[in-house]
Parts: C-alpha cells; sequence; structure tokens
C-alpha cells in the first residue's frame, strides 16, 4: 500500500520505518532541509534502536523515501498521516497549528480519494478540525474531492519503539465510515496477524485514549513518587511496598517504580493539555492538576538530598550519570537530569555528567553553560568528584565497581534517583547511600 508520512520525528520516522518493512511504499515529508538531508545520506536524527538499520533495508529496497516536496508526498499516498509535533502553548494547550497546515497543504493538493489520519497526539475535536481545514482547502480551489479524517493514536516506547509497532498490544482506530477500518484494517494486517489488535471507535473516543493512556501512566508513577516520600517518613521501605502491591494482579508491576519523576516528549505534555481541555468544557481536572504537581515536585527531591546531607553546594562536584529521560533514548526532553543540573548549576556546585548517547544533546543545550562538563565513561566522571548522582537508570550503571567508586570519591556517597542498589549492600561497602523512599544507610 502507499501511505505518506507528514512529519520526520520521533513517530513519523518509526512509523514510516515499519509500514516500509512490511512492503509498503512510504514517503517521508518534512520541511526541515537539513533532517531531510541527513535521511537521504543514510543518518538518523534520533537515537532509538534498530531504527537506524530498518531505514537503511528499506530506503536500499526503494520502499522508503524522504522528502521536502508536499505535493509529491499527496500525490504519493493512499494514506496521509499526520505526525507532525504538537508542542504545549503558554496556557499548557497543544498547539495544532502544524497540523492543520498539514491538514491545509493535503486539500491544497490531492486530486483523488485520501485518508487523512492523525498520528500526533491531539485534543479530543481535532480530528474535526482536519475535516474541516481539508475541506476548506478543496472549496478555494473550487473541486469536490471525497475523503475520511481518521485519529489514529500511536502508542510506542522510546527506547522500544519498534517492538511496540511490529507487535503492537493494540491498534486503535477512530472512523464512523466501515469501508475506512476496512482498509485501516488491512494496512495494520500484518502488525496484527497472530491476533486481531485492532479496536475500532469513534473518532472522539480514539481521540481521548491516547491521552487517557498518557495520563493514566503518569498517575501511577506519581502516586508511586508520592508513596516513596511518605514510606521514607515511616521508615517504611518503599520496594518492598512496591512489591507488595504489585502483586496485586489489579494494580501490577508496571509504572510503580519510584524515581525522580516522568519526563519526554509524551507524559509532561499530554497530562498539562488534557487538563487544559478539562479547563475547556468547565471541568476541574484535579487529579491531573495533582499529577503534574507531584512531578514537579519529584524532580527537585535529589537535590534537597544533596543539600540537606552536604548543606552548602557551592564548590562541591557531582558525578551525574545519566542524562536521557529514561534508557535507550537520547531525549531529553522534561528530564530529570535538567533540573537536578539547573539547581545545582545555580547552587554554586560543578557537574560531571556521563550518559551512552545523550551526551550529544546535553552538550547542545548547555552549550553555553559554565560549571558542566561532559565524561567519555561513567568511570571518568567519578574522578575529582564528591559524590556520584544516579538520574538515569541505563543497564551499565546496574552494577559497578563500588570499591572503586569508594577510593575515587572525595566522600563516598551515592544519591540514588533510581533504587538501583542494595541499601544493605551499600552499607557493608562504607558507602553512605541516599535512595527514594528508603532512608540513608550509614556509612
Amino acid at each position: 500500500m502507499r501511505v505518506t508520512i507528514f512529519g520526520s520525528g520521533y513517530v513519523g520516522l518509526v512509523t514510516g520505518a515499519c509500514l516500509a518493512d512490511a512492503g509498503n511504499h512510504v514517503v517521508c515529508v518534512d520541511v526541515d532541509p537539513r533532517k531531510i538531508d541527513m535521511l537521504n545520506r543514510g543518518e538518523v536524527p534520533i537515537h532509538e534502536p534498530g531504527l537506524d538499520t530498518m531505514i537503511k533495508r528499506n530506503a536500499e529496497a526503494g520502499r522508503l523515501r524522504f522528502t521536502l516536496d508536499a505535493k509529491e508526498g499527496v500525490d504519493h499516498g493512499l494514506f496521509q498521516l499526520i505526525a507532525v509535533g504538537t508542542p504545549p502553548d503558554e496556557d499548557g494547550s497543544a498547539d495544532l497549528r502544524h497540523v492543520l497546515a498539514v491538514a491545509r497543504t493535503i486539500g491544497a493538493n490531492m486530486n483523488e480519494y485520501k485518508v487523512v489520519m492523525t498520528k500526533s497526539t491531539v485534543p479530543v475535536g481535532t480530528a474535526d478540525k482536519v475535516r474541516v481545514a481539508v475541506g476548506e482547502a478543496l472549496q478555494s480551489r473550487g473541486v469536490s474531492i471525497e475523503y475520511d479524517t481518521v485519529s489514529n493514536p500511536e502508542f510506542l516506547k522510546e527506547g522500544a519503539a519498534i517492538a511496540d509497532f511490529m507487535k503492537p498490544d493494540r491498534v486503535v482506530v477512530g472512523t464512523d465510515n466501515p469501508r475506512t477500518a476496512e482498509l485501516l484494517r488491512t494496512l495494520y494486517e500484518p502488525f496484527t496477524r497472530n491476533h486481531d489488535r485492532m479496536i475500532i471507535m469513534d473518532v472522539r473516543s480514539a481521540e481521548l485514549t491516547k491521552y487517557a493512556a498518557n495520563a493514566m501512566l503518569a498517575t501511577k508513577i506519581s502516586f508511586m513518587n508520592e508513596l516513596a516520600n511518605l514510606a521514607e517518613r515511616f521508615g517504611a521501605d518503599i520496594e518492598k511496598v512496591r512489591i507488595g502491591i504489585g502483586s496485586d494482579p489489579r494494580i501490577g508491576y508496571s509504572f510503580i517504580y519510584p524515581g525522580l519523576g516522568y519526563g519526554g516528549s509524551c507524559f509532561p505534555k499530554d497530562v498539562q493539555a488534557l487538563a487544559r481541555s478539562a479547563q475547556e468544557v468547565s471541568y476541574e481536572a484535579s487529579i491531573l492538576k495533582a499529577v503534574e504537581s507531584v512531578n514537579r515536585r519529584q524532580k527537585q527531591v535529589l537535590f534537597e538530598k544533596m543539600r540537606g546531607h552536604f548543606g552548602s553546594m557551592a564548590g562541591k562536584v557531582l558525578a551525574v550519570w545519566g542524562l536521557a529521560f529514561k534508557p535507550n533514548t537520547d531525549d531529553m526532553r522534561e528530564a530529570p537530569s535538567r533540573v537536578l543540573i539547573d539547581a545545582l548549576l545555580a547552587a554554586g556546585a560543578k557537574v560531571q555528567a556521563y550518559d551512552p548517547v545523550a551526551v550529544d544533546e546535553a552538550q547542545r543545550i548547555y552549550a553555553d553553560k559554565p560549571g558542566i562538563s561532559f565524561s567519555k565513561s561513567a568511570e571518568a566522571a567519578l574522578e575529582g568528584a564528591d559524590a556520584l548522582a544516579i538520574v538515569t537508570e541505563w543497564q551499565e550503571f546496574r552494577s559497578p565497581d563500588f570499591e572503586r567508586i569508594r577510593k575515587v570519591l572525595r566522600s563516598a556517597v551515592i544519591f540514588d534517583g533510581r533504587n538501583l542498589y542494595d541499601p544493605a549492600l551499600m552499607a557493608r561497602q562504607q558507602i553512605q547511600y541516599y535512595a527514594i523512599g528508603r532512608g540513608v544507610s550509614a556509612s
């Protein structure tokens, strides 16, 4: 089948590569010449395990192309997927300018039936606005061409996006047209062959499903962090509590790991946008506001522990392990590391940071900031540091050489924002250990 994807960011590239890998012919359209040039040279502008080889394979096979030419894209695909960004506006609402601009572009160039699909995470009612935008563009041309608008939200986890697309938990399709539903069923059939995971619903329910999913997961994270802060004050161990409640199948173990709060491009933006959408229909979404408030506070927890230990942070040197908001990505949008680093630098401390893949992104963000340097290895970041802070739970941080850490650090102190280590082991290693919801082990 012939597919066009507007937007060559995270969602667009993963979707395009996976659809092409199933044998479809895909054209990805973007307005950024630098990005299109990179992709046409075989370079991938984001880090996602396996994506570079998949793009290379399908580009060489002629099933995946990248272009700046919007008309070429509209002419190409029966399916016109909108996967452009919807950044938060000043009031927290999703900015739909790019989505609607693509819709108008499709209407301005289409000459035959198209299925216009929103992949971007958008507020309820956006598909109606897309339908109007396409219709107005057609009307301005004085032509009448049939088209359908569909909500087809993505459910991709950064770091595991290819597996999520190739073997989805569900494929949500919002459409009121049975014919369009069958076209989408055909498109996604290679990915749902062993079990029908397609869920057909009305458009507005599909739009809300995406926001509801992300808001629910963000709620679990904030709730667990709230419990962790209580556990610390009660003298309980949140890791024991986590196992105790996770064994209940009604709760489960997913997304109940305490830490430094959620980040990335989805949860912060989507919780905020859903709360704003609630206001627009005169409803106060109290839980969503609390989720957001707890998350903001949680990102300060590690710095407060440092200040409680050292007093003044001026002149202190902190080794920071982990910059990306989660493992297996270089995405630092809304990352807890940024809140911690900003607080340390503002307090007069110095930072020696390491991340397996996000250093280039961090150097871009902190290009003009004095007081921060980037190390080539986790061990190198420890040299001359007063303490170690663990911010992202990369696999390589799980079993370090604790004897070396104790010897290299000026003071044997670890601030663990991801509860990677056993407090009893840290006590035996004579390392003072601050974790989340677990108290402190004496050195």
